[in-house]
């Protein structure tokens, strides 16, 4: 088969969780990536890649969210998906040279509208989709927020042929077929073995925006060594170590940290999970982390914190309890991957068998309507 792979560009968790399966899927089938932003720069030098655009949050001054950069700089890009601009006709075009025949896609939405446009199988492998296909499970004060970017992301991205979620924690599909399966976990995740350090590994999705002074201030007073991850920092000062991105030493620092404060992707937390590392989530304004970190806490596996207000206080409270977190590791951690891919090839037969009929068809043309006079 020839598939077309799609992967959301804001952030690195979406590459993460494609280079997991793309592997077993290239062996089988002829597969082409498409992906933007810092997916691209992580899919491009390994797998044959396709830069598109992608859409994302800009942040304001004080490292959150800003909503009137964020509508301003994403106007063009969301026009091009709903009206059809340079970014589809890009895509359509390598579409139709490259005879795709199904699509999967990481929560990006260029190649799902493709899809839609050419009539071609679908199948939605994310995260993002435990919000829109899966019965709401929003905490109370998550609930509106929840529920609105239910309806965003399916009015996005639509309702696809087959759907898979790749999730940290458990969830019951609202649609029929909607499958969830546990993190995803590469081979470099599973080849290191865990030991417990005296340091607190870091990770900032957007730390150019996000490490702001009172970050570094709350990190600076820990009674602890901090190895720091998504900053252009680099280099030591005091008790702060910020390192140069590099997959294969962020694996090993966190195998070998003792505990995690990050920005809370479900990638990320599923890995830290694996090694047993309790997460101290500070998450974006987006609601897919802020539910994140709530199940962080209503699992026991960890504890949120405000981005923007963190304070040593609570730093200190997370190590405190390390070893309560530590202990329900055991009871949630979790590989989906080889269940997730055995379910990829499973989906793509199916949805070929189903493609077949209307392929016998098309060396005929169009059937001939019958003659008004015809017999009924």
């Amino acid at each position: 088969m020839r598939i077309a792979y799609g992967v959301m560009g804001y952030g690195r968790g979406h590459a993460m969780r494609t280079m997991s399966v793309l592997p077993s899927l290239i062996a089988q089938h002829e597969v082409t990536v498409f992906a933007g932003g810092d997916a691209y720069e992580v899919l491009a030098p390994l797998f044959p890649t396709v830069r598109i655009p992608t859409i994302g949050y800009r942040h304001n001054s004080r490292g959150g969210h800003s909503i009137p950069r964020t509508i301003g700089e994403n106007i063009a890009p969301m026009a091009d998906l709903f009206f059809g601009g340079h970014g589809i006709e890009q895509v359509e075009r390598e579409f139709r040279s490259r005879d795709i025949q199904v699509v999967i896609s990481d929560s990006e939405a260029w190649t799902h509208r493709v899809a839609q446009k050419l009539k071609l199988p679908r199948i939605s492998f994310d995260h993002v989709g435990i919000i829109a296909y899966c019965k709401p499970h929003f905490p109370p004060d998550l609930w509106l927020a929840g529920m609105r970017d239910a309806i965003g992301y399916r009015r996005l991205m639509g309702i696809p042929e087959r759907i898979l979620i790749a999730s940290f924690y458990p969830a019951d599909g609202a649609y029929p077929g909607v499958k969830v399966v546990g993190p995803m976990l590469r081979d470099e995740v599973k080849r290191l073995k865990a030991r417990e350090g005296d340091y607190l590994l870091c990770y900032f999705n957007k730390g150019e925006h996000q490490y702001r002074a009172h970050i570094d201030r709350a990190l600076r007073l820990l009674d602890c060594p901090v190895v720091i991850y998504g900053t252009p920092h680099r280099g030591k000062v005091d008790n702060l170590d910020f390192r140069a991105p590099s997959n294969e030493w962020f694996l090993h620092d966190l195998a070998h940290c003792k505990a995690v404060l990050s920005t809370a992707g479900n990638q990320l937390i599923g890995e830290a999970m694996h090694f047993g590392k309790p997460v101290l989530a500070a998450p974006e304004e987006a609601f897919e982390q802020r539910l994140n970190a709530h199940m962080i806490e209503r699992m026991g596996i960890g504890m949120r914190a405000d981005l923007k207000r963190l304070t040593p206080s609570d730093v200190d409270r997370f190590l405190t309890n390390h070893a309560y977190y530590r202990s329900n590791m055991r009871d949630h951690a979790g590989d989906g991957r080889a269940e997730a891919t055995a379910i990829l090839h499973r989906y793509i037969a199916e949805l070929t068998a189903e493609a077949q009929p209307a392929k016998r068809r098309r060396p005929g043309a169009r059937l001939k309507p019958l003659p008004s006079n015809a017999p009924a």
